[in-house]
This record gives structure tokens, sequence and C-alpha cells, in this order.
């Protein structure tokens, strides 16, 4: 069960902390536990809560109304949202409902009205992007165990795995590009998405997945020769390693340049003209 302050509250919901107060003491909507040393927390239900009174809220019910609705009442209005709006931040709160419940149906059904709402792409930017770093909020309050975690990731992963096996495979003579993760990366559903769309763009990729060690990339390259290699870089604590990675690669690969996307791209040294970041999808393909 999740314990969560009024500030991580505000995060996930995106009410003020002193709304969510009024909110407690004038309409009791949330009644929020104490530790030993009077600090107010909240459960998993409470967040629930004020993610889906938010919503109904936002979309024009007062909160004099909401407050005398049941649950039930009340998740039959978002029902009825969902099915009529095309704001991405209902869907997104509503995958965290999902999330927290570990409802793998419910989340599964949700993402495919949301493919069939906006297409795959708008799906993942607009919506599982945003919905994936409000999940980071949650994971770094530990509001969120590995269990959850891995719960969201394959679910998404899959969804991005079938997008891309249904496209078709690019000509011997496309522009080849190999994608890979270095060691100690292993979270590759932006370098998955990245995937999709160079290979809907026709590109021919290698797709080589997590935790690569350097032989192995410098070894495809030499039997392959792409134009380009792509990787994302998450992980803080390889420090000067990943300097070092890049920059024996970037030797051992000559004329092959390397884009690579991450937090912590942003940390090596770009005096080499064959080193060049991105932030998304579109900027990976100006690039080329």
């Amino acid at each position: 069960m999740g314990r969560y302050s009024i500030k991580e509250l505000e995060t996930l919901s995106g009410i003020k902390a002193h709304t969510i107060r009024i909110w407690e003491k004038r309409h009791r909507l949330i009644i929020p536990e104490r530790t030993p040393t009077n600090i107010r927390y909240y459960s998993d239900e409470d967040l629930k809560k004020i993610i889906n009174v938010s919503l109904l809220n936002n979309h024009g019910i007062k909160i004099s109304k909401i407050a005398e609705m049941s649950d039930s009442q009340i998740q039959s209005e978002i029902v009825q949202l969902t099915a009529h709006t095309s704001e991405t931040d209902l869907f997104i709160e509503q995958l965290i409902i999902a999330m927290i419940d570990m409802e793998e149906e419910q989340f599964e059904k949700i993402l495919s009205h949301l493919v069939i709402k906006f297409g795959f792409e708008k799906m993942i930017t607009e919506i599982a992007y945003p919905f994936l770093e409000k999940i980071g909020v949650l994971w770094q309050t530990g509001n969120i165990d590995p269990a959850q975690e891995h719960f969201i990731s394959n679910l998404m992963r899959q969804k991005i795995i079938v997008a891309i096996d249904s496209l078709p495979f690019a000509p011997h003579d496309a522009r080849k590009v190999v994608m890979f993760l270095p060691e100690n990366e292993l979270h590759e559903l932006g370098l998955l998405y990245f995937h999709y769309i160079l290979r809907k763009n026709g590109f021919r990729t290698f797709y080589l997945g997590q935790h690569l060690p350097l032989k192995d990339v410098i070894s495809v390259c030499r039997t392959h020769k792409p134009e380009a290699l792509v990787t994302v870089l998450t992980v803080s604590a390889k420090g000067k390693k990943t300097q070092q990675y890049v920059e024996e690669l970037l030797e051992h690969a000559p004329g092959v340049k390397l884009f690579a996307a991450g937090h912590y791209s942003t940390q090596l040294d770009m005096t080499n003209p064959n080193l060049k970041l991105f932030k998304d999808a579109s900027s990976l393909l100006s690039l080329f």
C-alpha cells in the first residue's frame, strides 16, 4: 500500500495541496491518516479518489455535487467522460489508477482504446511518455514497487513490439541503423519506440537490445556497416565509463554516427563530430 504526502498527491493529481486540504475539511472527500508525529499521509484509495474527483471537477462538475456522489457514481461519470473526450490528461490519470491496482485487463483496455482513438504514435508521445514520467514520481518516493514497475513496462513493451511486428521489412539496400543499450542500461521502452519510428520510415534496423557489451556493437558495425548507431542513456552510476564506452565505440567504428538520447547523454563530451544528441522521435529523424 502506498503512503503519499500531500505534495505527492499534488504532483500526481495536478490539484494544489491547498485545494486538497479544503476538500478534506469542507467536503470530507478523503480523510488522511497521521503518523505518530502528526504528519498527514494518504493511501492508494485516497490518491485514486483525488484523481477521479479532480477529473470530474475539471470537466465542470461542482465539488459540492461530487462530494454527494458514491464511489460507484463517480466511476460511472468517469466512464462517460472517457467515452466522449479527447483530453490526454484524463487517460493518463486512468492509467495511473489501473497501475496502482495492477489491473492488467483494465490497463490493456485503456491502451487499446487509446491506440484506436489517437493512433499509436500519439498514444506513445502524448499519453504513455507523460504517464511514465508521473510513474517516476511514484518510484522516487517509494510508492511503487518493482512488481508494479515491471507490470507497467512489460505491458507497454508488448504494445510497441506488436506495432513493430506489423511493419514491413525494409529492403536490403535501405539505410542501416544499429540500435542498442550499453552495458548496465536496461530501460528499453524509449529505444523500442525509436526502433518503431525508424522502421516505419523505411530504415533497415538492427535491434540489439539491452546491456550490450562494447565488443558486440563493434562487431556488428564491422559486419553490417551501418550509417548510424542509436542509443539511450539513463543510468547515472556509470559516470566516466559511459564517456569511455562512447569514445572507444566511435574509435573502432570510424565514419559511423552515434545518436544518443536520455538524461545522461547531455553529460557526454560533444567534441566528436560523429556524436549527436536527440530528444524525441522527430528530432532523431531530423539527424538523418
